[in-house]
């Protein structure tokens, strides 16, 4: 059964993957189809030298580590609450979870519509997404808001694989509360963290939705991902938008390297 499920998986991922690159290394413009033609890495070069790139990687990193740190604190928190309290703990974590399943588009637009000047209940007269570290902080909170019970259902997956013997151990050696929290709990449940973060980080650098509803990529807020939508639906550079795709894959590709790695390290295997 392994054989077919490989096979499906392979046309659905690796066929799309190896086409973009394909169009990568072509001159292709949907304006001018007529004068295709073979590019090689010139629109690797074009990309690169350009500053849309470098700026587009700097706003992508600042908006992945700013949400995911945010995220992680915050689920982390929730996650000790789900798993310690004992009445209503059902019901906390189903409202807990309730952000999660809601669209992220719905998210994007109750966020926008909340900050917008004079309309909305939060943004009073001043124009939130009108200037870039206001911009920012909209689409981090509406990350946050949105995804932080992904990182406490993560997190709370691996606190209650630890048992409570070892807690009862510590308390009778007489440790307290915070050396309990960073002497079991954080060794106990690093695995669990290091898997949130890998999910979190990867599906945070490839952002794109929130962007392109709150601020259209405007004020410095555009990401890599936009900035392939760019080329390619905007400007129907079909060249350069894949070249951008095939960058940003490569980008993803090596912060997932970089986890397993740490991961592995972690588990004591080789790396």
């Amino acid at each position: 059964m392994a054989g077919p499920a490989l096979l499906l998986m392979m046309a659905v991922t690796l066929v799309p993957v190896l086409r973009t690159a394909g169009l990568s290394l072509e001159r292709y413009s949907l304006s001018a189809p007529d004068e295709r033609a073979f590019a090689g890495l010139d629109n690797y070069g074009a990309v690169l030298s350009g500053q849309d790139w470098w700026r587009d990687l700097a706003a992508t990193a600042v908006l992945t580590v700013t949400s995911v740190g945010l995220e992680f604190t915050l689920g982390f928190a929730l996650a000790l609450a789900m798993h310690k309290v004992m009445w209503g703990r059902h019901l906390l974590r189903t409202v807990v979870l309730v952000p999660y399943a809601v669209l992220t588009v719905v998210s994007a637009f109750a966020f926008r519509f909340a900050f917008q000047p004079s309309v909305g209940f939060v943004g009073g007269d001043f124009n939130w997404l009108g200037e870039t570290w206001s911009a920012y902080t909209v689409i981090v909170l509406t990350e946050v808001w949105k995804t932080t019970p992904f990182m406490a259902l993560m997190l709370l997956a691996g606190l209650v694989t630890v048992p409570g013997e070892v807690y009862e151990a510590a308390k009778v050696d007489g440790a307290g509360a915070w050396q309990r929290f960073w002497r079991i709990t954080v060794p106990c449940v690093r695995p669990a963290i290091m898997v949130a973060l890998l999910f979190r980080t990867l599906d945070a650098f490839r952002i794109f939705d929130t962007v392109y509803i709150q601020t259209q990529g405007a004020v410095g807020t555009e990401t890599l991902s936009f900035l392939s939508y760019r080329f390619l639906i905007r400007d129907l550079e079909v060249g350069l938008g894949s070249a951008v795709s095939v960058l940003l894959f490569g980008c993803v590709a090596l912060i997932a390297s970089c986890f397993v790695r740490a991961f592995r390290s972690e588990l004591g295997g080789p790396r």
